[in-house]
This record gives C-alpha cells, sequence and structure tokens, in this order.
C-alpha cells in the first residue's frame, strides 16, 4: 500500500490520508493527520513511508486480535506492544512493574479521545486471554515451537527422541489428568511424584526411569510456557526421586579370546544378513556406535586411500549424539575386510538402528555367542575402548577415536593420522 504524500504546512511537513476500508473496524478515525516534525522534503519524504507503514502494520495486528483466537491474539498482542516500544507482559506481570512504568503503559492506551483502546489495552497492559494448552497438546507445541531440536534426524532417530516424552506425557494423564499447563499445581507435581514413587516400590520402573519423567516433563512444558506466554505455578525442585538401587555396570566388553574364537569362528556369523554382519564386525577395530555404523554411505566409507578409514559425521537423513561424536577412524584387520563386502553403506538399517541392535542381539542370544547375559552387541564399542586402554594409547587419541568429549582443553590435532593408524595395527582382530 502506497504511502502518502507528504504535505508542507507552516514551518512542518504532515501525511494527511483517509484511513482504507479495511481498518475502520479497528481505527475510530476517518482520516488520518500527522506532524512529520521536519522542515526537509527528503526526510519527510523517508519518514512517511516509515510511519504509514507503522499505522498498517498495527492496523493488521488489530484485525488479526480482532478475528483470530486466543493464541493468535496473544502473538498480535505481543507484536503490537513491540511497536509501541514496550515487551509484551501478561497482566499478572505488569503489576509487578514499577508504578512510574504501570502509568506508563496506562496513558499509552488511550487515544487523543482520552478512550481506552481495547486492542492496545490487551497489547500493552496484558488484558489478552492467556490461551490453555493441556498436557496433551503440550506435546504437540513443543515440537512446533522446538523443531530445532529434531533438525536433521532421521525418522527413527524422531520418534526414539518422541517416544520417552510421549510415555511421560501419558503417565502424568494416568496419574493426575490432562490439565492445562498453566493449571498445575505444586500439589498435582507431588502426585505425580507418588504415583511414580509407587510404580518404583513395585518394581513396574527403575527410578532412573521415574527421574527421566520429571526431567523430560520439566524441559518441555517450560519451553512451551516461554512461548506461548503460560505462567507455570509449579516448582520442580526437591521431587527428585531417590535412587538406593546399585546399579550394574555398562555392558561389559567381550574378551579379545571370545570375539577370537567365537564371534570370529568360520561359519558363526552366517545366519545374519549381510549388512547386519557387516555392521557388527565393522564395530570390533572402530568401536562405532551401532547407529553410527548403520549411518556410513559411500562418500563416508573410504577405502581406496592409503589409509583406509570411516567418517563418522552428520548426515541429511540422521543426525549424531553430540558435537564429538563426528570423527575419522582407521579401518584395520577384520573390520577393513568387512566393510569391502558393503562399500556404498547399510540402506537397510540406515534408518533404523533401533531394528539393527535388536536383529543383532537376538542373533548373539540364541546362537550362544554371549558370554553373558549383559552383553550386546554394543559390548564389542566397549572391548575396543578396553583394547586402546592396555596399549597404553593417549587419552586425548583414545576420545577423539571412541567420540568422547576431553575433560581439559583440546590443543593441536589430537596426533597424525597416519601415526594412529599404526598404533591400530597391533590392536586388530
Amino acid at each position: 500500500m502506497k504511502s502518502p504524500k507528504p504535505v508542507l504546512r507552516g514551518d512542518s511537513y504532515y501525511i494527511r490520508r483517509k484511513v482504507p476500508a479495511r481498518y475502520a473496524a479497528v481505527e475510530g478515525r476517518k482520516i488520518i493527520q500527522l506532524c512529520l516534525f521536519t522542515d526537509s522534503p527528503k526526510i519527510a519524504s523517508k519518514k512517511a513511508e516509515e510511519v504509514w507503514t507503522e499505522l498498517v502494520e498495527s492496523w493488521e495486528c488489530k484485525l488479526e486480535g480482532n478475528d483470530a483466537e486466543a493464541d493468535s491474539r496473544m502473538e498480535a498482542a505481543s507484536r503490537l506492544a513491540q511497536r509501541r516500544g514496550y515487551r509484551f507482559m501478561t497482566a499478572d506481570h505488569v503489576a509487578q512493574l514499577p508504578i512510574a512504568e504501570i502509568g506508563q503503559r496506562l496513558d499509552a492506551v488511550k487515544g487523543k479521545s482520552g478512550k481506552v483502546d481495547k486492542l492496545e489495552a490487551e497489547a500493552l497492559i496484558g488484558l489478552v486471554k492467556v490461551p490453555k494448552l493441556n498436557v496433551r497438546q503440550a506435546l504437540e507445541e513443543f515440537y512446533r515451537v522446538g523443531a530445532d531440536k529434531i533438525i536433521g534426524k532421521s525418522a527413527d532417530q524422531i520418534r526414539r527422541h518422541k517416544a520417552p516424552r510421549l510415555k511421560a506425557t501419558n503417565n502424568f494423564i494416568k496419574a493426575v489428568s490432562n490439565k492445562p499447563l498453566g493449571e498445575i499445581s505444586q500439589d498435582d507435581m507431588y502426585e505425580f511424584r507418588s504415583w511414580l514413587v509407587k510404580k518404583v516400590a513395585s518394581k513396574e520402573i527403575q527410578a532412573s526411569s521415574a527421574n527421566k519423567d520429571l526431567t523430560y516433563l520439566k524441559a518441555m512444558w517450560a519451553t512451551v510456557a516461554r512461548a506461548k506466554k503460560i505462567t507455570l505455578a509449579y516448582s520442580t525442585e526437591g521431587l527428585t526421586i531417590s535412587d538406593t538401587t546399585k546399579r550394574k555396570a555398562t555392558r561389559p566388553p567381550f574378551s579379545d579370546d571370545w570375539i577370537k574364537t567365537k564371534l570370529l569362528a568360520d561359519g558363526a556369523l552366517d545366519g545374519l544378513n549381510l549388512e547386519a554382519r557387516v555392521i557388527l564386525l565393522g564395530m570390533v577395530n572402530t568401536g562405532y556406535r551401532p547407529s553410527e555404523g548403520a549411518g556410513l554411505v559411500a562418500s563416508t566409507i573410504r577405502l581406496d586411500t592409503d589409509v583406509p578409514h570411516i567418517l563418522i559425521r552428520p548426515e541429511d537423513h540422521r543426525t549424531l549424539k553430540n558435537a564429538n561424536a563426528e570423527r575419522i577412524i582407521p579401518l584395520t584387520g577384520i573390520s577393513l575386510e568387512a566393510l569391502k563386502h558393503a562399500p556404498t553403506g547399510f540402506p537397510r538399517y540406515a534408518s533404523s538402528s533401533a531394528s539393527l541392535s535388536a536383529t543383532v542381539n537376538k542373533f548373539l542370544r540364541e546362537n550362544g555367542l554371549t558370554e553373558s547375559d549383559d552383553q550386546s552387541m554394543y559390548s564389542l564399542r566397549h572391548s575396543f575402548e578396553d583394547r586402546l586402554l592396555v596399549a597404553g594409547i593417549d587419552e586425548r587419541i583414545r576420545r577423539d577415536l571412541m567420540g568422547h568429549g576431553l575433560k581439559r582443553e583440546r590443543y593441536g590435532k589430537g596426533g597424525d593420522f597416519a601415526h594412529i593408524h599404526g598404533l591400530l595395527l597391533p590392536l586388530a582382530l
């Protein structure tokens, strides 16, 4: 919409224009006449465009506020407040401001006639109705306002990201109800905690699982509340459930002897499909995570180089566990030989590493290929790490190969790649 041409009256330029019919419902004036406070035609022309644009955007916000439901009205009011130079706040927060600032906001919502503009009041003193999102809707909203948390993840990674948060949401609804987020009280949180404690006491769930429910809900609800201007009426302090159980150690590693005499015995893995077998054998001398192996593609399997290697890096179809996980690992021994049978990657498992783990672990159990019931294919990662440790390989190199963080500051590149390859050759199975 073209801005009006400024007109010189006395010592200053003005803009004067009839209010477009579209905005008649939200603008009481029929004619807009505003002083631009300049006698420069060049400055007046620039200011006229800016002022008119500001007016039109303000009217658009008011139209949105008139016609939209609570959520849209909140957003419209927030934008309108910002255009007036104020940060949007709900009424209860406005009430806590210094008296002088409250007075400024009250003065700002009055027009020249002295009457209060309802839409301006919604924006500046927070009278707009806060939208009510219940617990179930909060889960859905979390993945809209927090969409960045799943950008780049594969369908399987997204499913695994959502699953524990869905579980926590369902558990809260079972224990308390599907209440609006802003109406959840401290008593509700303790009622949920009591429900979880009973589940832990009856050994239906572990304390760690119960605490994860609390952690996921806290993070999700805080994210949604910030985005939707919802005031949360509870505290999460003191809700953590004590874990008195003695936890088992991380998946125990396979011994080198077991790997050589059982897993690498002729025909031992013939019952596994080719892709699962190659990924499993690839772990032996690289220690990559199963999901990292499944995500390898032709461009990250480098066999025709002086030092054959794999690149663990994020791809279009998946992300990595963290920033430290991106790395390069030399290929040696049985892992190098195995990858030659799948040089372009693993389409069967690229988007479903959970399916890979289930298939391999079932095969290992059913064929007596584990040393204990606590072992799984992931134990090969720990076996590789143990070999690095026993060989006295520097901590920096170990952590770089495993994709672990370093508790001290990193310096340099961590060792020449050919040198690292030479360190791994004697450890290869």
